[in-house]
C-alpha cells in the first residue's frame, strides 16, 4: 500500500487533538473517539485524493462533526431517559464541570459547532463558515446567540441542568 505511511503519520498527528475538539462538541470522550475514528477510516479510504487537499484535517473534522450531529440526535433522547432515572448529588467541582458540559449540550448543535471551531480552535469566522458550509454572517449570528445562551446558562445555579427553560430571554 503506497499511501499507508503517509496516512499513518497523518493519523498520528491528528487523532489526539481531533478527539479533544470533538469532545467539546459531543461532551463525551467515547463518542468523540468513535466519530473521529470513523472519520479517519473514511479518510483512509480517500487518502490518495485527500492527502493533496490544502487541509485534510479540516475534511476529517467536518466528517466527524457530521457524524457527531447524527449521534447527538440519538444521544439526546437517551440522555433524557437517563436523567429521569438519576438521583443523588455530585461534589461541587463535578457539578461545575457538569454545568459547563450541560450548558454546551443545551446549545443547538449548529451553535455548539461554531463555538468550538471559533473560540476553542481559534479558527477565524471565514474558516468556520467554509468548514461548516454556511455564510460568514450565519456563523456570526450563531456565535452571538451561543454566547448569550451560555452566559445565561452559566450564571444560574445548576439546579435544573436537565434542560429547563429560563424565564429570562
Amino acid at each position: 500500500m503506497p499511501d499507508e505511511h503517509g496516512f499513518e503519520a497523518f493519523y498520528d498527528a491528528t487523532f489526539g487533538h481531533l478527539v479533544g475538539q470533538l469532545f467539546l462538541v459531543t461532551g463525551d470522550l467515547e463518542d468523540a473517539e468513535d466519530v473521529v475514528q470513523e472519520a479517519l477510516i473514511r479518510a483512509a479510504v480517500r487518502w490518495p485524493r485527500l492527502r493533496d487537499y490544502d487541509a485534510p484535517e479540516a475534511w476529517v473534522r467536518r466528517v466527524a462533526m457530521n457524524l457527531a450531529s447524527d449521534r447527538l440526535r440519538r444521544a439526546r433522547r437517551r440522555m433524557a431517559a437517563v436523567s429521569r432515572l438519576r438521583t443523588g448529588q455530585a461534589p461541587a467541582a463535578e457539578l461545575e464541570e457538569l454545568a459547563l458540559t450541560q450548558a454546551l449540550r443545551a446549545l443547538p448543535l449548529p451553535q455548539r459547532k461554531v463555538v468550538v471551531l471559533h473560540h476553542l480552535l481559534d479558527l477565524p469566522v471565514e474558516e468556520v463558515a467554509a468548514e461548516l458550509g454556511v455564510p460568514a454572517g450565519t456563523v456570526k449570528s450563531r456565535l452571538a446567540r451561543a454566547r448569550a445562551a451560555l452566559a445565561t446558562l452559566l450564571t444560574h445555579e445548576p439546579q435544573e441542568l436537565g434542560g429547563g427553560a429560563s424565564n429570562h430571554g
